[in-house]
């Protein structure tokens, strides 16, 4: 199984001072930054094949991995066009998303409990597998994930009033797919970069892929643990006194 974290952005919206602007993965609490805090969750699950998406800073991101000597050091691709969407990153880890064998992909900028990544690499067969947590909080902000019957039929911030459905949560920004479902994710990447949509979020393509039914996709629950994505100011608040103290130290 193969980890693929998404850290290419600049994150404009947490609104640093330029001479502090780095990396959302270089984030610290409690001494450990996000990305060291992935990595060792990663491990304690059994994954150390681990692929890096970065753009905006990433020799910061490389310092951490020398401070960390993490072995074996992961893989790094660099997309040089980051100001973009990231739908265009996804595209250029294309390679490490065909190459076989099951693939999570992961933002980077998010601080959870481990039994998030438990849930999300449980089992032993191949399979697709979207989390959402049911404890959120209104408004066009969170990636919801709507289910009818067990199947997802949306997967977007907006949804449409007439919208039929029995579950909705958001999404926790963690997916993982089996090889087949890797391979029709990046194909339909690539036809949002061919086409000129390299300003679009990821999101657009794994919604495309969950409404066309090509793949089977599960919905896990993860509701009750502890996590955050963070974007604003107030998100590093908020971990750190709302998430840090429920998350197992490492």
């Amino acid at each position: 199984m193969r980890a693929i974290i998404l850290a290419a952005g600049r994150g404009m919206r947490l609104q640093q001072a330029e001479d502090q602007h780095t990396p959302k993965c270089l984030l610290s609490f409690d001494g450990v930054s996000l990305l060291e805090r992935h990595l060792r969750i990663l491990r304690k699950a059994g994954v150390d094949e681990v692929v890096l998406a970065l753009g905006f800073r990433h020799d910061l991101v490389e310092a951490e991995l020398d401070r960390l000597a993490w072995q074996p050091r992961p893989q790094i691709v660099l997309n040089p066009g980051y100001e973009l969407g990231s739908v265009l990153t996804v595209h250029t880890v294309g390679e490490a998303l065909t190459r076989g064998g099951d693939v999570l992909l992961m933002d980077a900028d998010v601080l959870y409990h481990e039994g998030i990544m438990s849930a999300l690499v449980a089992g032993p067969k191949p399979v697709n597998r979207i989390l959402i947590d049911r404890n959120f909080e209104p408004g066009e902000e969170p990636v919801k994930v709507c289910v009818s019957d067990g199947v997802p039929v949306e997967f977007r911030k907006k949804l449409a009033p007439d919208l039929k459905y029995d579950t909705i949560g958001e999404s926790v920004g963690f997916f993982r797919f089996d090889s087949a479902g890797a391979r029709r994710l990046a194909t339909l990447v690539a036809g949002y970069v061919n086409s000129g949509r390299s300003n679009l979020p990821h999101e657009e393509a794994i919604r495309d892929m969950l409404l066309e039914r090509s793949q089977i996709i599960e919905v896990t629950d993860v509701s009750g643990l502890a996590w955050i994505e963070i974007d604003f100011p107030n998100d590093i608040t908020r971990a750190a006194r709302d998430v840090l103290p429920r998350v197992a130290p490492l």
